[in-house]
This record gives structure tokens, C-alpha cells and sequence, in this order.
């Protein structure tokens, strides 16, 4: 059976800054990928007043083009919080997709969304059944925490590289792509925005780190054992 990987973000953007290579060599290896955003409603966050379904109708068929589904729940940035609601909300989406890998937004962090995405993340991951009140439900094999860039994320020590160098260049331009829809204009390959630009610099210093042209770094949820030898 196809392996699945689960995305949970807050925003549109978090999975696709923090995770892109990660997501684009889960699609070559015939993965279904499936990235989430919690928040569908962005009335009230102003490059997208007014033009909510434009962008997720926009991101949802950008992220098709490269191979994973999006999908959106219906909370606002600034209305959401840790409550039986959103719990379960969070919850059925996981007990639909079944990730076999799951990937989350590191729980300190100064944006609240963030904070807030992770903690629900994390319980929909571990108690999914007794969130539902369902029968068992099996969780993903492994969890891992990802950043979203130093203006966000607070204390992040990864334990965790994945070396993305092959898989660069497309995952640069995806998040241009969706960068390029909330500004309302085409994308433009090779000039590099604000937003790809502290990418770029973030996923090379993680692969100095490692010893490769460009990383993204990662923390295990658990610990997890390896073969070393």
C-alpha cells in the first residue's frame, strides 16, 4: 500500500516555508501527500481581505501541480484556541487521512497561530480515537517538529536533517508560486522574494550543517531508533 504523509500547518504557507523539499521527496517516492492549514478564513488578515477563496482555490491547485492535496479547515487567524471543537476538527482529519509520517509546526513560537496549530496538532496525532471517542485508531509511526524561520520560532534544536539539494529549485518555486498569488501577480523563476530568499539562506545553513548544498531540519516528536552501522 502507498505510504501517506500528514502536514499540519496554521496558515497557508507553513507547511510549504517550512517543509518543501521534505514534501516533494515524499511525492517521488509515491507517497500521497496531504498538507493541511488550519485556517481557511483570512478576512481578516489584509493582503487577502476579500480574496479568500481566491487563494485557497490557488494554493490547493498549486500544490496539485506538484503532486500533494491541500485541504483547509474553517478557523480565523486571532479565533482559534485549544477546545473540544477544534480538537475534533483536527482530529477527523487525521483519523481520514491516516498518516504513516506526520510532520508539525515546533510548539514555541511567537506567532500564537503557530502555537496554537501545534498543540492541537499534536493531540489530534497522539489521542485521535479518544478525541472521536472511535474505535482505536493507529497513529502515525513518526512525528517530527519543523520551524518556520527565525522571525517565528522559538528554541529549535533539530535532531533530525534531511539533505533536499536534488529537490531545491521546485521546492523554492513552490513557495514562490504561492507567495506570487497573495501579491496577485504571475511568478517570476529565478528572482527570489523576501519570503524565498530567508528560505534559501535557513535550508543552507542547515545543510552546511550536515554537509550538503541545502537542508531542512527536523525534531522527532519520540525518540525513534536507527541503523548506524
Amino acid at each position: 500500500m502507498p505510504q501517506t504523509l500528514l502536514a499540519l500547518g496554521a496558515h497557508y504557507d507553513d507547511c510549504v516555508f517550512g517543509i518543501p523539499g521534505i514534501l516533494l521527496q515524499a511525492v517521488g517516492k509515491h507517497y500521497r501527500v496531504v498538507i493541511v492549514a488550519m485556517i481557511g478564513d483570512y478576512e481578516n488578515w489584509a493582503p487577502a481581505k476579500g480574496r479568500t477563496a481566491e487563494l485557497k482555490q490557488g494554493t490547493i491547485e498549486i500544490a496539485r501541480r506538484h503532486g500533494a492535496e491541500m485541504r483547509y479547515l474553517g478557523f480565523k487567524s486571532g479565533h482559534f484556541e485549544v477546545t473540544p471543537e477544534t480538537k475534533r476538527a483536527v482530529s477527523e482529519v487525521v483519523a481520514d487521512v491516516r498518516p504513516d509520517v506526520a510532520f508539525l509546526l515546533w510548539p514555541r513560537d511567537s506567532h500564537p497561530d503557530h502555537e496554537a496549530a501545534s498543540s492541537l496538532s499534536k493531540i489530534a496525532l497522539s489521542l485521535t480515537d479518544r478525541v472521536l471517542e472511535s474505535e482505536p485508531i493507529r497513529g502515525p509511526r513518526r512525528a517530527y517538529y519543523y520551524d518556520n524561520g527565525p522571525r517565528h520560532t522559538i528554541g529549535f534544536e533539530p535532531d533530525t536533517f534531511v539533505d533536499v539539494t536534488a529537490q531545491w529549485q521546485t521546492a523554492i518555486d513552490w513557495l514562490g508560486e504561492f507567495m506570487a498569488l497573495v501579491r496577485n501577480e504571475p511568478y517570476s523563476s529565478g528572482t527570489l522574494d523576501g519570503a524565498q530568499q530567508l528560505k534559501q539562506a535557513i535550508a543552507r545553513y542547515r545543510g552546511q550543517t550536515c554537509g550538503v548544498g541545502f537542508a531542512e531540519a527536523l525534531r522527532a516528536v519520540q525518540h525513534y531508533p536507527r541503523e548506524i552501522l
